[in-house]
């Protein structure tokens, strides 16, 4: 299938651009809903768009919480605020968890890919123990200080790749708001845009 930027992404693309001497502006809150029906949010760092579509990479633990949400729930949203240009980013979706049991060679492929793309250091995390669990001790939980840097994804690697669905833009400065809608869940060349009160 042929991909078609939508609307959006070069709204986001610039965004990007203009805040990226400010670090934070690489991380953004991804909101889960929880087995007990609430809602889960945390900060996650962009790992960019996959190849040249318009769905959104990021890396985790596969033994985090968000994993059994989004096994049983796989709608997300995630919300970005860029503090220079004050724009906001709320885009929702699916969210397709590619762990190493997924019988998809090509997501596999997108699994290894994004794990190279990580640096060392960021892919020694997934050599410590069970986010979330009791820590065990009163010292910091040490984590493996070297990881062979050719080894492919280890088993708790986990790439979440978000497929927007609907997203709303606003823009503080100029006061002006646009909310995006896919129209078929199976093109992303489908969307239209709509002008809203801020």
């Amino acid at each position: 299938m042929n991909t078609v930027t939508a609307p959006w992404k070069q709204l986001l693309l610039n965004a990007l651009h203009s805040n990226s001497h400010l670090r934070h502006s690489s991380y953004f809150q991804l909101a889960t809903i929880g087995s007990n029906g609430r809602p889960a949010n945390r900060t996650v760092v962009y790992r960019g768009f996959q190849d040249t579509s318009n769905k959104i990479q990021m890396n985790t633990d596969c033994r985090s919480h968000k994993i059994e949400d989004l096994k049983q729930c796989p709608f997300a949203e995630i919300c970005w605020y860029f503090t220079d240009s004050w724009e906001q980013f709320r885009i929702n979706g699916t969210v397709d968890v590619i762990d190493e049991s997924n019988p998809d060679p090509l997501k596999l492929q997108q699994r290894e890919k994004a794990w190279f793309a990580s640096s060392p250091k960021s892919r020694l995390q997934y050599l410590g123990p069970n986010p979330g669990l009791p820590s065990l001790g009163d010292q910091p939980t040490e984590v493996p200080s070297s990881l062979d840097p050719s080894a492919g994804p280890v088993a708790a690697y986990c790439l979440l790749v978000l497929d927007p669905d609907q997203v709303d833009y606003l823009n503080l400065k100029s006061n002006e708001r646009i909310t995006f809608s896919r129209k078929n869940a199976n093109e992303d060349n489908s969307w239209t845009s709509d002008r809203v009160n801020p």
